[in-house]
């Protein structure tokens, strides 16, 4: 009897093994790929369709336009950058500092620490939600891809696979959908309503920004500004 459960553990922890070994060869063949060639769903994107599907929602479709960094207005690059990650153009994908803060305050809300790099990382390849196993997977794939691409190439990816609401992903969808203009023509003020949305795109709404959306744009606006508008981008050559 011994013997037998001692065999089945050793088939079971095989076959593990296997599959983990599986999934980092397609993490792997991922990073390589998405270097070079667009892409063309998110591990999120296929979240949501599936989700909506099983909950027999067969009208949501999760739709994106992929399109190349020139083909994306400067703004946008500038805002989601003091929005989300000022530190973005000279880390190595972690903001330490950020990191310490949210840990030395106990605060399970992980967002405010993570880079466009890990945020990219974590939606190309991985489920939404916290958790601390998430977080582990998150920070290899994030060095992962510092390692692989050019800064250039994680802000283009992170815009295009973004989600700006329900079943919009990518900042040529949701130029299209609401400025019902392409991502090359979004002004400043375009870009920082689109970033607003971003920490909840499912609450906040670009369509009918709330009073807090609004203040967010502004707030913003103020940063982009204050970090030195489209010369802060030329300054920090992201290749």
């Amino acid at each position: 009897m011994n013997k037998y459960k001692g065999s089945v553990g050793q088939r079971i922890r095989r076959i593990v093994g296997r599959v983990l070994l599986v999934w980092l060869g397609v993490w792997l063949a991922g990073i390589l790929l998405f270097s070079f060639l667009p892409v063309p769903f998110s591990a999120v994107m296929a979240e949501r369709q599936i989700g909506a599907w099983l909950r027999g929602d067969f009208s949501y479709i999760a739709h994106s336009d992929w399109v190349g960094h020139d083909d994306i207005s400067p703004w946008m690059g500038l805002a989601v950058i003091a929005s989300e990650d000022q530190k973005f153009p000279t880390h190595w994908g972690f903001d330490v500092a950020a990191i310490e803060s949210v840990l030395d305050n106990n605060d399970s809300r992980m967002r405010g620490a993570s880079t466009l790099s890990q945020q990219t990382a974590k939606n190309l390849f991985l489920w939404d939600g916290r958790s601390w196993v998430r977080k582990g997977l998150e920070a290899g794939l994030t060095v992962g891809i510092e390692t692989v691409w050019t800064k250039r190439r994680i802000l283009t990816v992170y815009l295009n696979i973004a989600e700006f609401g329900p079943g919009i992903f990518g900042v040529e969808a949701a130029s299209q959908r609401y400025f019902h203009k392409p991502a090359s023509r979004l002004t400043a003020a375009d870009a920082a309503l689109l970033a607003a949305v971003l920490p909840n795109p499912i609450r906040y709404r670009a369509a009918a920004p709330s009073g807090y959306v609004r203040e967010r744009q502004q707030w913003i606006l103020r940063q982009m500004r204050q970090l030195g508008g489209e010369g802060f981008l030329q300054r920090n050559k992201l290749d």
